[in-house]
């Protein structure tokens, strides 16, 4: 399987995630993650995340927001997307 975003390794757990423009929103699926995140929007306008039970949150440059282990959480690419990069923390 495709993976819709590409990887830069920064360091063993830190790296920048990348996803353009025409990856397709039915890509953008809910899943879990296996370790505890922390991410921050490097660039990117009208992108959305939403995690379980909560209502999509639109993503802001610099803020930095928590991802615990197993939650179910997805990204929304709204009409108007620009390129998103993402800088991504994971914890051991």
């Amino acid at each position: 399987m495709v993976k819709p975003y590409k990887d830069i390794h920064l360091a063993p757990n830190v790296f920048v995630r990348e996803f353009d423009t025409e990856v397709d929103s039915d890509e953008l699926v809910w899943h879990r993650d296996k370790k505890n995140r922390h991410f921050a929007v490097l660039e990117g306008k009208d992108w959305w995340f939403q995690e379980d039970d909560k209502m999509p949150v639109e993503l802001e440059k610099g803020k930095i927001y928590e991802i615990e282990k197993g939650e179910y959480h997805r990204l929304l690419k709204g009409t108007k997307a620009t390129q998103l990069r993402i800088k991504i923390w994971e914890e051991e």
